[in-house]
């Protein structure tokens, strides 16, 4: 993007969602495995995110979620925040709890520039799944 003494505003909404099932392996590293992409890349002049959530598909233990950022494709990865899913019973009588990742909001967005794309991740296998959505906008 060529510099502009004019200010970027937001052109589109952008949402993200992706199904985790699989639990990730090799935290330690830049090459974690099993991660899911959460929705398509930064646009050209970069994106906000504004929320992401978390909500098991069933019955689930206490959980690490993770989330990644990739700047190269997902050749490499950049653990970049952890929220703890709590362990839940679903029943037909209460609401599926919801997990935010609180460093992320309005008023503190995450910025990614372009062509960055976040991936989310599990440390503890739940069959069903754990369902991700992301909320925000690219410039």
């Amino acid at each position: 993007m060529a510099n502009t003494p004019l200010p970027a505003y937001v052109q589109t909404q952008k949402t993200g969602s992706a199904v985790v099932t699989t639990a990730v392996t090799n935290i330690t590293t830049d090459t974690p495995t099993n991660l899911v992409a959460l929705g398509d890349a930064a646009g050209v002049n970069g994106a906000l995110v504004t929320k992401i959530t978390a909500m098991p598909r069933s019955n689930a233990s206490a959980s690490s979620l993770l989330l990644y950022s990739s700047k190269d494709n997902g050749e490499t990865y950049s653990l970049i925040d952890s929220e703890l899913m709590p362990a839940a019973t679903l029943a037909v009588t209460t609401a599926i709890p919801e997990t935010t990742f609180g460093n992320i909001s309005p008023a503190n967005p995450l910025r990614l520039e372009a062509g960055e794309r976040l991936y989310v991740g599990t440390q503890v296998l739940i069959n069903a799944g754990i369902v991700f959505r992301s909320e925000g906008a690219n410039f």
